[in-house]
């Protein structure tokens, strides 16, 4: 699932193609993308793209019209820029695009989304606010006012361990599975450990590791094209999706712990004290 650092990038390079350029044509190819009605999609048509903003994992087309695309990729979904669009309508199927944007220098992009849980999600709104998941969202860990006050304030109270904390965006806006294994294991920390029970120092540390593992991850992701983007994500990865693999901090082997829908992964050495932690599948402590 794309997460704060790639939608960042997404930002950036959807700022740089899309403002100042008419949206000419929104092509919805899978029904089941469109989250609202009133306005219909293709109010967007005619509108000149002004602006592009990210909330959490939410990107935000902003046009003179008043009007927002905003979109949600899910964790399947992606975004394919084309220089050139295909000439005609693109036809209903089983393949991977659900959405095409047309602008009216013959460029654009496609909304696609692989496998069969379509979760990918449109909607155009008048204020971002109004679509729900953007109007639950927690404060954004990158914005100049998320101190480790503030984050310690978060933390207060929570009886989560602190994988399943960081991963929830009423709480922290933009963080998911990836790269709450990325920070977690910047800060040393596991991923089992409650919340509530950090110590200042150890608040201190995380909130550190919050903020730098993410800059970094932008800063990496900054100025490359949306195709190159997976690509980019996946090298600066130190733990998440590498089971198996020697950690890079220490080189003991990063273990992985797995539930029904999703996998965690950390190194023993790093974060644990060496002590593997107990793998309960099915486990629904994520969720």
């Amino acid at each position: 699932m794309p997460e704060l650092p790639e939608v960042e990038a997404l930002k950036g390079f959807l700022a740089d193609h899309l403002v100042g350029h008419e949206v000419v044509r929104v092509l919805p190819v899978a029904i089941s993308v469109l989250k609202t009605y009133d306005p219909p999609v293709t109010a967007v048509e005619g509108q000149e793209v002004t602006a592009v903003r990210r909330h959490g994992k939410f990107l935000d087309l902003e046009t003179d019209g008043g009007l927002h695309l905003v979109t949600h990729l899910a964790r399947a979904g992606w975004l394919q820029w084309k220089d050139r669009l295909p000439d005609g309508p693109p036809r209903p199927g089983k393949g991977p695009l659900a959405l095409r944007v047309a602008l009216e220098t013959g460029a654009g992009f496609d909304l696609t989304e692989a496998g069969t849980q379509k979760r990918l999600a449109v909607y155009v709104v008048r204020d971002p606010q109004e679509v729900p998941g953007v109007a639950r969202l927690g404060p954004d860990p990158l914005a100049d006012d998320f101190d480790e006050t503030r984050f310690a304030q978060l933390l207060a109270g929570e009886r989560r361990r602190i994988k399943g904390a960081l991963r929830d965006q009423s709480l922290i806006a933009g963080v998911g599975n990836a790269y709450s294994d990325e920070i977690l294991h910047a800060a040393k920390m596991s991923p089992f450990k409650l919340a509530a029970s950090l110590s200042p120092e150890e608040t201190r540390r995380l909130h550190e590791a919050l903020r730098t593992t993410l800059t970094e991850a932008v800063e990496r992701s900054r100025g490359l094209a949306a195709g190159r983007l997976k690509a980019e994500t996946k090298s600066g990865l130190r733990v998440h999706g590498r089971t198996g693999e020697p950690c890079p901090v220490c080189g003991d082997t990063i273990r992985e712990v797995s539930f029904s829908d999703s996998s965690l992964q950390y190194c023993p050495t790093c974060q644990t004290g060496g002590k593997p932690l107990a793998d309960r599948r099915l486990s629904r402590l994520l969720k």
